[in-house]
């Protein structure tokens, strides 16, 4: 009689209920620390993404001169910011006393011109029901108030995080290469070319919305700015730079940046206040359906839906700033989520990411 010989095949040790459940619970406690390191250094993340907006401003002057000239990427970079200070050189030569000055005005007659507007309703006689739709809409709006009040006072008290901003910006612009392959040094081999990909898209994102964001501040001041002074509203330069920063956030920063300049036209008459409305709306439309779209043609864009709602959830996560880089940050995820997601999971053929040249 054959005995049947013993299975080669290593059967499968049994695993000990009790180190499964503690590999779950340091995934578990892992997972939440990890959570929290994310929420408790969302400024840090916020300051970083800064960074990255620097260097994208640099590259975007220097990368013509890395192709048009011998300079390399320090030299190229280093012209750059030269260029920027030199810019900035000259508008503070320029207009620097004027805009000082028409500031100091302006912070001295919004108040005066609340006033006038408050009283003005008082006297008619819907005035209780005006004052108290006006009150129950301010309170819908403090939030965006508080919120543009605390970007000024971190621009304001934060000099030294704002230099450490722009030092590491200039040293992400000179070295960009080397900051990408050190980012994706943390990834699995198989999946950098992928990643390297998606974060060249990102960058071509973000550099082509800067400059139609940049062209669209300019002419949208330059328009307000001529119009007030026709008008005859005071402080038209520095009522003209707030409504031109004011761009750079959508949605809420022309609302905000509207508040002031009718305030201060509802003191110089009815007329004015009337004009003044009249060409906030006529930018805001010419904005939106002239220049906003010539600025973005051929560049990268975010739909205006999703940067409303990254307004409002990026600013309840991150805060002032997360307010301030919400429409940037959005146009990275979505193009992160469009070639990761989309394109790679879904295999949809219609999946174009902003900044993805055609295959």
């Amino acid at each position: 009689m054959n005995t049947p010989a013993p299975d080669p095949t290593p059967q499968p040790r049994p695993q000990n209920p009790v180190r499964l459940v503690l590999i779950g619970a340091v995934a578990l406690v892992g997972a939440y620390m990890a959570a929290q390191m994310a929420v408790r250094l969302s400024s840090l993340w916020m300051l970083i993404f800064g960074s990255v907006l620097v260097a994208v401003i640099l590259r975007s002057i220097a990368d013509p001169l890395v192709r048009r000239t011998p300079l390399g990427d320090g030299a190229a970079t280093l012209v750059a910011v030269l260029v920027v200070i030199a810019v900035l050189a000259a508008i503070s030569a320029l207009f620097g006393q004027a805009i000082a000055t028409q500031l100091t005005g302006l912070a001295e007659r919004v108040p005066a011109g609340w006033d006038y507007v408050r009283g003005q309703v008082q006297a008619s006689p819907l005035g209780d029901q005006l004052l108290e739709a006006a009150g129950a809409i301010a309170g819908q709006a403090g939030r965006a108030l508080v919120v543009a009040q605390r970007v000024a006072t971190s621009a304001l008290s934060g000099v030294a995080t704002l230099v450490l901003v722009m030092v590491a910006g200039v040293f992400l612009a000179t070295k960009p290469a080397v900051a990408r392959e050190g980012a994706l040094a943390l990834a699995p081999l198989s999946v950098r070319p992928r990643l390297r990909e998606v974060m060249n898209a990102c960058g071509r994102a973000l550099k082509g919305w800067l400059k139609a964001q940049l062209l669209s501040m300019l002419l949208v001041g330059t328009l307000v700015g001529v119009g007030l002074w026709l008008i005859g509203v005071p402080s038209p330069l520095a009522l003209a730079l707030l409504t031109g920063l004011a761009q750079f956030v959508p949605v809420v920063g022309p609302i905000v940046s509207a508040v002031p300049a009718l305030l201060i036209a509802a003191t110089v008459g009815p007329n004015a206040l009337l004009l003044t409305l009249a060409l906030y709306l006529g930018v805001s439309q010419l904005e939106a359906n002239l220049i906003t779209p010539l600025a973005q043609r051929n560049v990268a864009s975010l739909p205006v839906v999703l940067g409303i709602f990254a307004v409002v959830g990026l600013g309840s996560l991150f805060g002032p700033l997360g307010v301030l880089f919400a429409t940037p940050l959005a146009l990275v995820i979505y193009t992160a989520v469009t070639m990761l997601y989309r394109q790679d999971v879904l295999h949809d053929p219609d999946a174009r990411a902003p900044g993805e040249t055609p295959r």
